[in-house]
């Protein structure tokens, strides 16, 4: 069981490159299709048989976004107790079954959405399917494995975060970086919510967000439709429907005003944070802006040549780390990160890094990228595309994303030509217009007095 963290680095430029090369007059389009269940569940197949092999992904639409105060965490919670048993299977026995017919099977929680998974041969995938409507309506909740698994959660909460000073860096710095919105949230909920946290409380969230109109079932692999559908009826056709509950997007103040904190978590090296207040793909005022602010993105921190590693690292050598991230593929709004280590074998400091950062932030926003670098950058996003399309498992994670926020998995194809039909000016657009002091949140993260240099 994992919280989820940031997306896998873009690849090689040059690898990717030849990737597109080869697979450029091919139809990257698989064969998809989708149907809803009477009591509501909506079931996307996507077919690949190039092995006897099936991903299998329940992705319920609730998240650490939901939560009303008070009862931070408790997504997580309940994702770590939908392993301990229900009407007809003892604690651990789904687990132990699935794991003698060679099967792997993990959950996640994030955000917008919990999910869980198994891989399995093809002909085992009536268990794993009979196990998750198994425990979607009949979740048995005992008290004693609650008691058990909340003190694991605790242990979990301070070996990522209160005991790890760059987790425990982040989560301050989010809190300031989100002003109105609720991904301000830690996903794995504060100490005081977790400790608070009653068998009663999990079992109104399940009871509320645990329903098939509220789920989205994923399968892909070396299925049919007609099995699929047959297997999906047979397990899930029989569950309760009732209506999903309500659900608004998560919206961020976007002029906040300009917000500076200065942490001591006991890192080694003194980091410098600084998030911009941005809108994502369902919040954008304009589509295409989200799309330009991934080149952006791309652009700074795309690979060996971006400006970032290439002029800050190894031109100036102004600091030894510097990046920039950017996910538009949320709920409701984000951010756009910057972070740096300022290089201090050659004495520069943190208000120098970030006095470099905002030089390369300006100069884009007076000049555009080049066609260039734009193409480099769209490169490795494309290559990135087709990596995916190599594992199941990755095929699955994007369209049950993307679906679980709302968005439609034929993003997935059109991305390609979405991010072509992006101009160097609108990449420079973007920056002018959401790059602003007043929607900046800053953090000078340093090491503790007496252990610094």
């Amino acid at each position: 069981m994992r919280l989820l963290s940031r997306r896998p680095a873009l690849l090689g430029a040059l690898l990717g490159w030849l990737l597109l090369a080869d697979n450029s007059q091919a139809d990257s389009s698989q064969p998809t299709h989708e149907f809803t269940l009477d009591n509501g569940l909506r079931v996307i197949v996507r077919e690949d048989h190039r092995a006897p092999v099936v991903v299998s992904q329940l992705w319920y639409r609730v998240g650490s976004s939901d939560e009303p105060p008070g009862l931070t965490g408790i997504s997580h919670a309940l994702e770590h107790m939908m392993f301990k048993g229900s009407e007809r299977v003892a604690p651990g026995q789904a687990s132990r079954l699935l794991s003698q017919l060679g099967a792997q099977e993990n959950a996640f929680t994030s955000r917008d959405y919990t999910a869980y998974y198994q891989i399995i041969g093809r002909d085992q995938l009536a268990i794993a399917l009979e196990l998750e409507a198994e425990r979607m309506h009949r979740l048995s909740l005992p008290e004693d494995e609650f008691l058990r698994e909340m003190e694991v959660i605790r242990e979990e909460r301070r070996l990522r975060v209160d005991d790890n000073p760059n987790g425990l860096a982040w989560e301050r710095f989010s809190t300031q970086a989100w002003m109105a919105s609720p991904y301000g949230q830690p996903v794995i909920g504060w100490m005081h919510d977790i400790e608070r946290l009653s068998i009663d409380d999990l079992r109104y969230w399940y009871q509320r967000h645990y329903r098939p109109a509220n789920a989205l079932l994923v399968v892909v692999g070396d299925v049919t439709l007609d099995e699929v559908r047959g297997l999906a009826e047979r397990y899930f056709g029989p569950v309760p429907g009732t209506p999903a509950p309500p659900r608004k997007a998560a919206l961020e103040l976007s002029a906040g005003g300009e917000r500076f904190i200065q942490l001591r978590p006991g890192v080694q090296l003194p980091t410098l944070l600084m998030a911009f207040n941005v809108p994502g793909l369902q919040t954008a005022a304009e589509p295409w802006e989200a799309d330009a602010l991934r080149l952006l993105a791309a652009v700074l921190d795309g690979g060996y040549s971006s400006r970032l590693i290439s002029r800050l690292e190894r031109g100036s050598q102004l600091a030894t780390r510097a990046g920039a991230s950017y996910d538009g593929f949320t709920r409701g709004d984000s951010l756009f990160v910057f972070s740096g280590i300022p290089n201090n074998a050659r004495g520069v400091d943190l208000q120098q890094l970030e006095q470099a950062l905002w030089e390369q932030i300006e100069e884009l926003q007076n000049q555009p990228p080049t066609e260039a670098e734009l193409q480099r950058a769209r490169t490795r996003m494309q290559a990135s595309q087709v990596y995916a399309r190599d594992s199941i498992s990755q095929q699955a994670t994007q369209i049950g994303q993307l679906e679980s926020l709302g968005l439609s998995w034929q993003l997935i194809d059109s991305d390609t030509e979405r991010l072509a039909q992006i101009s160097p000016e609108q990449v420079s657009e973007v920056a002018r217009r959401y790059l602003q002091r007043e929607r900046l949140t800053r953090a000078h993260v340093l090491p503790d007095q007496e252990n610094q240099p």
